[in-house]
Formats: C-alpha cells, sequence, structure tokens
C-alpha cells in the first residue's frame, strides 16, 4: 500500500512540475522570438511549441484525476459537516458510513463508464493491434490535434483516476470502520516546517557583574 501511495504523490508532483516548467518555457520562447536578435531570432522562429498548450492541458487533466484521489486518502477534500457532528456518535457513524459509500458508488460508475467510452474510443484498436488479432470493424479512434496522440491514452486519465479514487472511499471507510479516525488535512500546516519548542530566555538578564540578572523578578541586587 506504501508503494502505491508513494507513486500517486510522485505522479501527481511531476505532472505538476513539468507542467509548469513547460510553460515557463513557451512563455520564454514566445518573448524571446520577439527580439530582434541576429541569427538567434531565426533559430527561435524554426522551434515549434504550439504543442506545449496541449501537452500542458493533458497534464493538468491526469494531475486533477489522480489529486483527487490524493485528497480522499489524506481528507483535503473541503465537506459541510457542521450537521453531522451534532449527531450522535453512532448516527454521525453511519451518516459518514453513507457518504463514503455514496462516494465509492459515483466514482465507480464513472470509472466504469469511462473505461467503456475509452475502449470504443481507440483503446480496442490498439488492443486487437497489439495482439495481432483482426482489425476489421474496429475504429482506430481520433487523435489529438497538435501532438496526435490517440485520444483514448489522454481520456484514460479518467478510469484510472477515477478508480483510484473509488479505492480511497473504500479505503477510508474500512479505516473508519475498524478504528473510527477520518483522514484529517491541516490547511494551515505548511510541510517541512516544524512548530518551535518555546524557549524560557530570559532577555534582561547578563553574564556579567554589571547588571542585575534577575531584574525582571525584583530580585536583582545592583552592585
Amino acid at each position: 500500500m506504501k508503494i502505491l501511495d508513494h507513486l500517486e504523490e510522485w505522479i501527481v508532483t511531476f505532472l505538476m512540475g513539468a507542467a509548469t516548467l513547460i510553460i515557463f518555457v513557451a512563455v520564454l520562447h514566445r518573448y524571446a522570438a520577439g527580439l530582434a536578435i541576429p541569427g538567434v531570432q531565426d533559430w527561435l522562429l524554426s522551434l515549434s511549441l504550439s504543442w506545449a498548450q496541449e501537452l500542458t492541458i493533458i497534464m493538468f487533466v491526469w494531475m486533477a484525476k489522480f489529486g483527487a484521489a490524493y485528497g480522499v486518502r489524506t481528507g483535503i477534500h473541503v465537506g459541510v459537516d457542521v450537521l453531522i457532528n451534532r449527531l450522535s456518535d453512532a448516527m454521525r457513524g453511519k451518516f459518514i458510513v453513507f457518504g463514503l459509500l455514496a462516494g465509492a458508488l459515483f466514482t465507480g460508475i464513472v470509472a466504469t463508464l469511462g473505461a467503456g467510452f475509452v475502449w470504443e474510443n481507440g483503446a480496442h484498436y490498439a488492443f486487437a493491434k497489439l495482439m495481432g488479432m483482426p482489425l476489421d470493424a474496429i475504429p482506430e479512434g481520433p487523435t489529438t490535434p497538435d501532438l496526435e496522440w490517440p485520444t483514448w491514452m489522454v481520456y484514460s486519465a479518467i478510469p484510472l483516476g477515477t478508480s483510484l479514487m473509488c479505492f480511497r472511499f473504500l479505503q477510508v471507510m474500512v479505516n473508519f470502520l475498524k478504528t473510527g479516525d477520518l483522514p484529517h488535512h491541516d490547511h494551515g500546516h505548511v510541510e517541512g516546517l516544524e512548530e518551535e519548542t518555546p524557549v524560557d530566555v530570559n532577555p534582561y538578564a547578563m553574564n556579567d557583574n554589571l547588571h542585575p540578572a534577575e531584574l525582571h523578578n525584583g530580585k536583582g541586587n545592583a552592585k
């Protein structure tokens, strides 16, 4: 399970970082190509980055789907639980289980429909071609405008990410039934910053014979 958790985090981190870098390079290329620098401008204009926008959109879609599953696991998603928290423990537990089951059911349906859509949109053709099966009457499926990738590869984010989200709902529910705890995320916490331990330091104390060491307590004696 730890491997799946780390894989989920690595996918989101990589997609976010790579998309940000691609956007930065594309914007820098656009403005630098407008500078009248002999030789450099011609070279920059010969480079086509028209695919950058399409690729970043695809990456953000994948990041959003897997990020949603990460949010279920860590409790990042915002929920209105004012009424539920006013109920008794037994009723509160039932409503929480019902909500988690509803989330699992919804994401499971979306994942199933998404898998069928991806299969009919070109995944069936790719699988049959890979296995050496007859390709008669099997549509090849469309491709993306700039990258010319098969769209079924792009749309695979829906069944994959939503299936993982469904699994996370069930995982949280099982953990809640066992321990009674739900994942909670502190939105005010900054990763990497630890809470400082208060140190009892007297700012008035000085280690010499010229100043009272306990002036603030009224115990200092001038010498």
